[in-house]
């Protein structure tokens, strides 16, 4: 079977949530993995910072390089991209998971807070792209992958939160022009979204508590997914818009009652589909 061991992969947002799991899965493989997050101290309202990824990638069997880079800045994004070449010699994958998040009507949103979505989400994610490129089409296997949802446009996905769909679906218009651009270097570009709800600190602090929590699967659902797309070929899969549970059942696990202490029938559905 397909794994990273040896690959190297640059993950944004990595100190907690989705793209932890996503480190650790690789790590498991014995893959070097990026960890840009801007969490450097701990800090007592939100578990998690990028040292203390690094610690349990190496525990897990990987390699860990803890870069503090707020994506919101050419900077040091460009110094994160740069110390990651200069330790572990490339990337093969790039995983834009880093995203600002707040549902909120367009009367209550303040300027502030909609620059913030616009710039972690779709422009960080361009950014961090772009920086990646050069390195990427150097690799044997390159890999960019959006954390962002299929393009659903309609009006219900707009009206209620409508700041924050432009910034997310921002992403996934990466996602499309990207995949196409750089589809003669060979560099896959994919999107993977969540069926259901994930477990993270989003969920429990901003959008439904405990409630919410019960019904929502563990991030190693979108890990492991992540795992089947970066091990496939990158000229044979590209410009997708992939589910987590999707990817999955073609990959031949049929059992996903792992992810969840929930019935299937009770799990609660993620934005945008």
């Amino acid at each position: 079977m397909a794994n990273l061991s040896g690959k190297t992969l640059l993950i944004t947002g990595a100190s907690r949530g989705i793209g932890r799991a996503i480190a650790l899965r690789a790590a498991r493989d014995g893959a070097n993995i990026a960890v840009l997050g801007k969490t450097d101290t701990p800090n007592p309202k939100l578990a998690g910072t990028v040292h203390d990824a690094v610690l349990e990638i190496e525990r897990a069997g990987g390699r860990g390089l803890a870069c503090v880079c707020d994506v919101r800045f050419e900077d040091q994004v460009n110094a994160a991209v740069s110390a990651t070449i200069a330790t572990f010699g490339g990337i093969d994958c790039l995983i834009n998971n880093a995203s600002a998040i707040q549902l909120t009507s367009t009367l209550s949103t303040d300027m502030k807070r909609f620059d913030l979505m616009h710039q972690v989400n779709t422009r960080g994610t361009f950014l961090c792209s772009k920086a990646c490129i050069p390195a990427l089409a150097k690799s044997s296997n390159p890999h960019i992958l959006m954390l962002s949802p299929p393009l659903n446009l309609e009006p219900r996905w707009f009206a209620p939160h409508l700041a924050y769909t432009i910034a997310k679906y921002g992403m996934s218009l990466c996602v499309l022009g990207l995949a196409e651009e750089l589809r003669p270097q060979g560099i896959a570009v994919n999107a993977l979204w969540p069926r259901t709800v994930i477990a993270t600190a989003a969920v429990q602090n901003l959008l439904g508590g405990d409630p919410a929590m019960a019904r929502a699967r563990s991030p190693e659902i979108v890990a492991d997914a992540a795992h089947v797309i970066l091990t496939r070929p990158s000229r044979e899969f590209t410009g997708n818009f992939a589910l987590d549970e999707d990817v999955l059942l073609a990959a031949g696990v049929s059992d996903l009652s792992g992810y969840s202490a929930a019935p299937q029938d009770q799990l609660l559905p993620d934005l945008f589909l």
